[in-house]
């Protein structure tokens, strides 16, 4: 058994909102193979083609994973320091969450 937590569990502890019962998935793989998702934690059913063009971006720009470089331009990396966004989608502003393999969209 791994001593890793699950992502899920890592951000209830970091103190974000915990998982709606009717939190959206959307599953896909980074360009360098690994499993992703992006996760609609807002329960305003979003549009799933909006959601899918947001993990798509993701994708392409290689935001998902570890960063090779500090996203600060210092020479230090953290890790297990979540980067954050805001989005608007069909006319309301969320927060996005970009932890290692998941990205999250959650209301203010």
């Amino acid at each position: 058994m791994s001593d890793t937590p699950h992502p899920a569990a890592e951000a209830e502890a970091a103190g974000w909102a915990p998982l709606r019962p009717d939190a959206v998935r959307l599953r896909g793989v980074t360009r360098r193979g690994r499993p992703c998702e992006l996760i609609d934690n807002t329960g305003a059913a979003l549009p799933a083609a909006e959601l899918r063009a947001i993990l798509d971006a993701l994708i392409a720009h290689d935001r998902l994973g570890f960063a090779v470089t500090s996203a600060a331009g210092g020479v230090t990396l953290d890790l297990g320091r979540p980067e954050t966004a805001h989005v608007q989608i069909a006319g309301g502003l969320y927060r996005l969450i970009v932890h290692r393999y998941t990205a999250r969209i959650e209301p203010f």
